[in-house]
């Protein structure tokens, strides 16, 4: 019969025991805690102290820095970073500066017709965090006016709303109305 080495099993080298985070706001011990968004760090003095930190890391990671190109806002280097949602071009000065490249060289040489809801702004193409273009006015959060198809300056002939939207089909280029109320289709020519 073999014979058991103790001294592995001692309190301060225990392999499944790690050193306990102390909060930085009162000094308690930090436990893990869950919640509908997932498992977190917080203070076991709860609730005394509110002290709470992530357990999931979402830093993004630097793949390569473009040494031919400097960030338009503060003049330090860009850099190819891999991040939450995918890859994207950052400044080297973050988090001092947040300039972040966006794919809009394509969509700023069409011009989008104004708002018809607040007449204010002009309608621009964004993108969702799956890389689906959308339109919206560009007085955004003050109004919220969103289109999923491209928007057109004409006016639908039978509600006379000022623009319509204009959708690519096996039949050919088709404008439809975007009221709901009155969805008035013609062939664009």
């Amino acid at each position: 019969m073999s014979k058991i080495d103790h001294s592995l099993f001692s309190a301060n080298q225990h392999a499944l025991e790690k050193a306990y985070e102390v909060c930085p706001k009162c000094g308690s011990e930090l436990v893990i805690r869950n919640s509908k968004s997932g498992p977190f760090l917080g203070c076991a003095s709860y609730p005394q102290c509110d002290f709470i930190r992530s357990l999931a890391q979402h830093d993004s990671q630097q793949i390569k820095v473009l040494d031919d190109s400097e960030c338009p806002e503060c003049g330090n280097l860009l850099v190819i970073k891999n991040g939450r949602y995918g890859m994207f071009i950052g400044c080297t000065g973050y988090p001092q500066c947040h300039y972040i490249a966006h794919d809009e060289d394509k969509q700023d040489d069409e011009q989008f017709p104004r708002c018809p809801k607040c007449k204010k702004g002009q309608l621009v193409a964004r993108s969702n965090k799956f890389g689906k273009i959308f339109y919206s006015c560009g007085c955004y959060p003050s109004c919220k006016y969103t289109l999923n198809h491209k928007p057109v300056a004409h006016t639908c002939p039978n509600c006379q709303w000022p623009i319509m939207t204009q959708k690519k089909t096996a039949s050919g280029v088709v404008l439809h109305c975007p009221q709901k109320s009155c969805s008035h289709k013609l062939t664009a020519t």
